[in-house]
């Protein structure tokens, strides 16, 4: 009987090991919702397999009970649930239910991440860097070398940095051109050009995006924010048009340009108006900036629902602990709905001023997300600004939506990229 009790109370003294670790998502339960995506990349990237429960808890995640992930866990502040056996077959069983907006969704290999970012510091912060780096993601920065020599091959997913594809130095020439940063980055840029073997930076910003596009439809996934989003359209609609002032490219831009726009070649925008003032701060009629009528004390943009069994990817890109999501400002803040083409998915909106704040389609084998605005917890930014300590927002709904497209291709099947 002694051996008995001695063995009763040892069993008792073990931690107790469940068949999953529940990471949840919701608004109450958990620490740290940035972290929590860092630690299910993490599970990928380690071998394991895990499970996105769309709609369940604010989009929580399904992971295999291993000692190394629960400390993981532990280690960076994300808040978990230990279930048994019977409990996770019991939450499995729901979701599927057909009475439930859910749906179980196998994670099964980490995506390759790339971002596109000019070497060297920048006076301006990058809100996807930002993000990667807080909840630990890992990823590697590309240029337009490494892009015009084909290695976006290497990768699965490509985030655009705020860059000016249509070769005006990102409108910055106003306010900026005396600046020693302007004067060494178009400096920089034309040798870079002139290296790649272009005549205009204009010229080899084309190339770039038309090899990002070729990425996008050979199977890859595309993340643009801010002025990445449309510049990248208006460079590929605006192929073998002049459309740079002297300024921008030593010569005057063509006449009638506008005429010449070829909106078939975009992927997302249509029938836009290109601005031809150079001081201006502004690229087009897409974006909504300077058409906004939204007090900042209103300015809150709505994610859309969608039926988790059937809009299996708009739902993964929308998980979130709130379907209400605080507006923030970019140089490209929002997408004027108007010009939004009709097979482009609008996923969240702007009400009271009928803006379009994040997109998503498919474009060839892969896809791409639009996401308006710089920083999600910066309302309005301003070059020189010191960048966000996300320590302090680690339940950012706005920075969420990032790491859901960084998510998504772990749960796609893997295409071939030619």
């Amino acid at each position: 009987m002694k051996k008995l009790l001695y063995l009763f109370l040892f069993l008792v003294g073990l931690p107790v090991f469940g068949n999953s670790i529940l990471i949840p998502m919701d608004e109450t339960s958990q620490k740290n919702h940035l972290k929590a995506y860092g630690i299910t990349y993490w599970v990928l990237d380690k071998g394991y397999k895990g499970s996105w429960l769309l709609n369940y808890r604010g989009g929580s995640f399904l992971l295999p009970d291993v000692s190394e992930i629960r400390k993981e866990c532990q280690i960076r502040g994300v808040s978990f649930e230990v279930l048994s056996d019977a409990e996770s077959q019991q939450i499995l069983a729901d979701i599927s239910s057909p009475s439930q907006n859910m749906e179980t969704v196998i994670l099964e290999k980490a995506p390759k991440i790339a971002v596109y970012s000019p070497p060297g510091k920048q006076p301006w912060d990058d809100a996807v860097t930002m993000v990667l780096t807080y909840a630990e993601i890992p990823f590697k920065v590309v240029y337009d070398e490494e892009v015009l020599s084909d290695q976006l091959i290497l990768y699965d997913w490509l985030h655009l940095h705020h860059e000016d594809f249509t070769g005006q130095y990102g409108k910055f020439y106003a306010n900026y051109r005396n600046m020693p940063w302007y004067i060494e980055h178009k400096k920089d840029a034309e040798a870079l050009a002139a290296k790649l073997g272009y005549a205009k930076v204009s010229q080899e910003k084309l190339a770039v995006a038309q090899k990002i596009r070729d990425f996008v439809i050979g199977g890859g996934f595309m993340f643009a924010m801010c002025s990445a989003t449309d510049s990248f359209d208006i460079a590929l609609a605006a192929e073998g048009v002049d459309i740079c002032e002297t300024m921008f490219d030593g010569d005057p831009s063509e006449a009638n340009y506008q005429q010449k726009i070829d909106f078939t070649k975009t992927f997302a925008f249509k029938d836009f108006i290109l601005d031809r003032k150079p001081e201006h701060y502004e690229f087009s009629s897409i974006d909504m900036t300077e058409k906004r009528i939204v007090p900042f004390e209103k300015d809150y943009f709505t994610l859309m629902e969608f039926s988790a069994k059937w809009d299996v990817i708009p739902s993964m890109l929308c998980q979130n602990h709130t379907a209400l999501v605080k507006g923030f400002m970019g140089q490209s803040t929002a997408f004027d709905r108007n010009l939004i083409k009709s097979n482009v998915l609008v996923m969240g909106e702007c009400q009271i001023n009928g803006e379009a704040r994040y997109i998503h389609a498919q474009k060839g084998k892969g896809f791409f997300t639009f996401y308006g605005g710089h920083d999600p917890e910066d309302y309005q930014h301003r070059v020189g600004d010191e960048p966000t300590d996300l320590n302090l927002h680690p339940n950012s709904p706005g920075f969420r939506l990032i790491l859901n497209n960084i998510l998504f291709p772990a749960a796609k099947k893997k295409h071939q990229k030619t």
